[in-house]
């Protein structure tokens, strides 16, 4: 399989294009190559494969885990489709509280590279939404941590109004309180 590496305007935020076969019986992928990815620079040290299913309206984040659990992630839509969001949270970063927004789905096959210091969302666009990630560290509740999805210090351009969220999602912390102690910072 090739894969291509499409840069975003977030240092080492990387979309992941793969070429694969499709024909009237369906299609075949190979979503990871350890291989492959080292060759193009992408991380390939994972240990935990993760599924979640959403259903339409859905929107889970914006998620990080602390310098005591750094986790990167992996994140591809293998049915349905949402719009995936990465935002800077490395205090002294030139892009910090900056965003990217991209387009996963099970058409276009296309993965997202999450970086260790950076929060990761989603917004389920269709009925149902499989995501399938791989993660670089375990879940570790402690280390969790969240920013309020609709900061307006973010001012991200979510497609939904009205999202359903979580509790924890719902009381998720604001840019300014995460500034008061910052679980990421670049010297």
């Amino acid at each position: 399989m090739k894969f291509r590496i499409e840069k975003t305007a977030l240092a080492d935020v990387l979309v992941i294009e793969t070429e694969y076969p499709r024909d009237e019986r369906g299609f075949f992928i190979e979503s990871f190559h350890q291989q492959g990815f080292r060759e193009l620079g992408i991380p390939t040290d994972f240990v935990q494969d993760n599924h979640s299913r959403s259903r339409r309206g859905v929107l889970r984040g914006l998620h990080f885990q602390d310098l005591s659990a750094p986790q990167a992630k992996l994140v591809r839509c293998a049915r349905g489709a949402i719009y995936d969001v990465v935002v800077d949270l490395r205090v002294g970063s030139p892009t910090f509280g900056q965003w990217v927004g991209v387009e996963l789905n099970d058409e276009n096959m296309r993965q997202i590279l999450v970086p260790v210091g950076f929060g990761h969302g989603f917004v389920v666009l269709s009925e149902i939404a499989d995501l399938h990630y791989k993660c670089s560290a375990y879940y570790v509740p402690g280390a969790e941590g969240s920013v309020a999805w609709d900061d307006p210090d973010l001012a991200i351009a979510w497609p939904v109004s009205e999202p359903i969220l979580s509790a924890r999602d719902r009381a998720a912390q604001s840019l300014r309180r995460y500034l008061e102690r910052p679980a990421f910072r670049i010297e």
